[in-house]
C-alpha cells in the first residue's frame, strides 16, 4: 500500500510549469526553494521531489538529493528513471555498491533505460568488476547503438583487462560515430600498449588537431617520442603541455623519467616533486643518493619506510644504502634478493624442433611491433607495447607457460617472512612483457624493474660460449646502475641460461646481461608482474549525470565525456 500522503490532491500543470522553467533555465537554487514551497502544500506530488532532488543534485547537495530521491520512490517506485537519478547521487557519494543496485532496479523496471546500463558499468569498473562491466557497456549500445561514450568506455574497460584488439575496436566505432579528440587520444593509448607507435602518434596528432590543448595529448605523444628516442621532439612535447598546465603531474613525471634516463638528475629531482604521482618519492630519493646528498636521502628513507614496506624500488635502495654504510635494512619488501632467484626452464620450449619456439622467433621477426629505444641496451633492441597483449597467438600460448612457472615461484618460497611473499599477486597477471634481442657484443647494463613486484627472463635462443665462460649469461647482484659505492663487498650471481631457461627474481635485484662476442643472436622475452591497483575513474568514464522530469530526455550539456542531463517528467 502507498503511503497515505499520496492521497492527497495533485498540482495542476499551470502551477507545475513555472518550477521547470526555473529548472530547464540552470537556475537551481530558485527552483529548490520553490520546489520546497511548494511540497508545503503538496506533500504527496511526486514531480516535486523529483524536481527537488535534480535541483539539489545540480548543486552537489548530494546526501540532501539522496533523501528526496527516496521519498520519491515511496509515493512511486515503478519508475526506472527515479531509481537511475538515486544511483547517481550514491555513486557520487561514494556508496557504490548501493548505486550499482539502484542502477539494477532502474534497467529492470525499464530495460532499454540505456544511460542506467552505461552508469551501471562505470560503477562496475571502478571496482574491478570488468566482465559485468563490459556486458553492462554493451547493453547500453544495444539500446542505444550511437552511445559513442559507451563505446569509448567499452574500449576502457576492454584495455584494462588487456584485450587489446578488442579494445581497439571499441574506439574506432566510438570515432565512427563521433570523431572528438577523447577518441582519438583513447585510441592512441591502447595502440601505444600494442607497440604501433606511428599509428599512435597519428592519432594523437589527431586529437590535438581538434583539441590544441589537449594536455594528456600532448603528454602521451611526447612518451611516444621519448620510447622511439627522439630527444627533441619529446621534449618539445613535455614542453607545450606543461605551457598549458604548468603543474600538470603526469607531464612532470614523464620530464622527470627523461632526465632521470639521461642523467641528468639535478634536473629530475624538481619534475618529480611537482609531480608527486606513481612512484616519485623513489625517485626523488635514487636521485639523491647517486649525487651522494646522504643527509636529504637518510630522512627521506626514514620517512618512506615509516609509511609504506612494499616498494621493491624503494627496496633496492634501502638494501644497497645497508651494505655500503653498514648498518642494518629494517626494510622488509625482501632483505635477501639473491636468496629468491628461480632458475627453471620451459619444457614446451626447451624439446628439439620445438614448433612454438619456431613460432615465437618467426611472429618475434615478422610482426609489426615497433621498436623501444633504451638506454642501458647496447648492440640490441626491445620492443614497445605489452607483447602479452599482442593477437598472436605465439604470445598468449607463452603467457600462459610462464604464468605456470611464476605460480611454481610462489609454492617454492611460500611462507617467507617478506613482503614480497606475503603479498604475492592473488591472480597472476603480467603488468609488462617485452622482447630484446642482441647481437654481436650486445648486452644490458645493470638495472632493476622499478615498476615491478616480480620479474623474469626467459631464453629463446642463446649464442655460443666456451665451457665456464659466462658471455650472454645473466648476472645479478645487490649492487649496481652505477650507485655510489663505499666498498666491493656485494653478492654476485651469473646464471648461464640455455634454450628454454626462464630466470624469475624479485623487482628489485639488480641484473645485467654479460657482453658476448659468438655471431649467434641472443633473444629473450622480459616480464613483470605485480599486484592489482584499484583504477581511477578518469575523464573517460565520466557517469551520465541525472535527470529532471520523467518520460523526457534531452542532451543539454556536454562535460568531458559527453555527460548528459536525463529529463524526467512527472506521472
Amino acid at each position: 500500500m502507498k503511503p497515505q500522503f499520496q492521497q492527497a490532491r495533485q498540482p495542476s500543470q499551470m502551477e507545475v510549469q513555472p518550477l521547470l522553467n526555473l529548472l530547464n533555465a540552470g537556475h537551481l537554487p530558485q527552483a529548490e526553494q520553490s520546489a520546497k514551497s511548494l511540497l508545503q502544500r503538496y506533500p504527496g506530488a511526486f514531480i516535486f521531489y523529483n524536481v527537488l532532488g535534480v535541483a539539489l543534485e545540480g548543486q552537489q547537495k548530494f546526501a540532501e538529493a539522496e533523501g528526496v530521491y527516496r521519498k520519491a520512490i515511496q509515493i512511486d517506485g515503478k519508475i526506472g528513471e527515479i531509481h537511475f537519478n538515486l544511483g547517481v547521487v550514491l555513486a557520487n557519494l561514494g556508496k557504490t555498491d548501493e548505486a550499482i543496485a539502484s542502477y539494477r532496479k532502474a534497467v529492470a523496471l525499464k530495460p532499454n533505460l540505456a544511460v542506467a546500463h552505461f552508469n551501471l558499468g562505470i560503477a562496475l569498473q571502478s571496482l574491478s568488476r570488468h566482465e559485468e562491466a563490459t556486458a553492462a557497456y554493451r547493453k547500453a549500445i544495444g539500446y542505444e547503438p550511437g552511445f559513442y561514450e559507451a563505446y569509448g568506455n567499452l574500449g576502457a574497460v576492454l584495455q584494462a583487462q588487456g584485450k587489446l584488439e578488442e579494445a581497439i575496436a571499441a574506439y574506432r566505432k566510438a570515432i565512427a560515430i563521433h570523431p572528438d579528440a577523447r577518441g582519438h587520444f583513447n585510441l592512441g593509448t591502447a595502440l601505444r600498449n600494442q607497440g604501433v607507435l606511428e599509428e599512435a602518434i597519428a592519432c594523437f596528432n589527431k586529437a590535438l588537431a581538434l583539441d590544441p590543448r589537449f594536455v594528456d595529448a600532448w603528454n602521451n605523444l611526447g612518451d611516444v617520442f621519448f620510447h622511439q628516442g627522439k630527444a627533441n621532439e619529446a621534449l618539445d612535447c613535455y614542453g607545450k603541455a606543461l605551457g598549458i598546465a604548468p603543474d600538470h603531474p603526469a607531464t612532470n613525471y614523464n620530464l622527470g623519467i627523461f632526465y632521470y634516463d639521461s642523467g641528468e638528475l639535478e634536473k629530475a629531482i624538481p619534475c618529480f616533486q611537482r609531480a608527486r604521482i606513481a612512484d616519485w618519492r623513489e625517485r626523488s630519493l635514487y636521485c639523491l643518493y647517486k649525487t651522494e646528498q646522504y643527509d636529504a636521502f637518510r630522512e627521506g628513507l626514514q620517512a618512506m619506510r615509516a609509511e609504506t614496506q612494499n616498494s621493491p624500488f624503494l627496496a633496492t635502495l634501502s638494501t644497497h644504502y645497508a651494505t655500503n654504510f653498514g648498518v642494518e635494512d629494517t626494510y622488509n619488501f625482501c632483505k635477501t634478493p639473491m636468496d629468491f632467484v628461480f632458475h627453471s626452464h620451459i619444457p614446451e620450449l626447451a624439446e628439439p624442433d620445438s614448433p612454438l619456439l619456431a613460432e615465437l622467433v618467426r611472429d618475434i621477426e615478422h610482426a609489426e611491433i615497433a621498436e623501444r629505444k633504451q638506454g642501458r641496451l647496447h648492440n640490441g633492441i626491445q620492443s614497445s607495447g605489452h607483447l602479452f597483449n599482442r593477437p598472436e597467438a605465439s604470445f598468449r600460448k607463452l603467457a600462459a607457460l610462464v604464468k605456470k612457472q611464476v605460480e611454481a615461484y610462489r609454492a617454492k618460497f611460500a611462507g617467507a617472512d617478506n613482503i614480497l611473499m606475503q603479498h604475492f599477486p592473488k591472480d597472476i597477471e603480467f603488468s609488462s612483457a617485452w622482447y630484446v634481442k642482441m647481437r654481436q657484443g650486445g648486452h644490458l647494463t645493470s638495472h632493476i624493474h622499478e615498476e615491478g613486484w616480480l620479474s623474469g627472463s626467459l631464453y629463446l635462443s642463446m649464442p655460443k660460449r666456451e665451457p665456464g665462460s659466462e658471455a650472454g649469461s645473466i648476472e645479478f647482484s645487490t649492487h649496481g646502475d652505477n650507485y655510489p659505492q663505499k666498498h666491493t663487498d656485494f653478492p654476485r650471481r651469473a646464471i648461464p641460461p640455455s634454450v628454454g631457461d626462464i630466470v624469475i627474481f624479485p623487482s628489485s635485484l639488480f641484473h645485467r646481461t654479460i657482453p658476448f662476442e659468438a655471431n649467434e643472436e641472443r633473444i629473450c622475452v622480459a616480464f613483470d608482474v605485480k599486484p592489482k591497483e584499484q583504477p581511477k575513474v578518469t575523464g573517460k568514464m565520466t557517469a551520465m549525470m541525472s535527470g529532471l522530469v520523467y518520460l523526457m530526455y534531452a542532451d543539454l550539456f556536454e562535460v568531458i565525456a559527453a555527460e548528459r542531463l536525463l529529463l524526467l517528467l512527472g506521472a
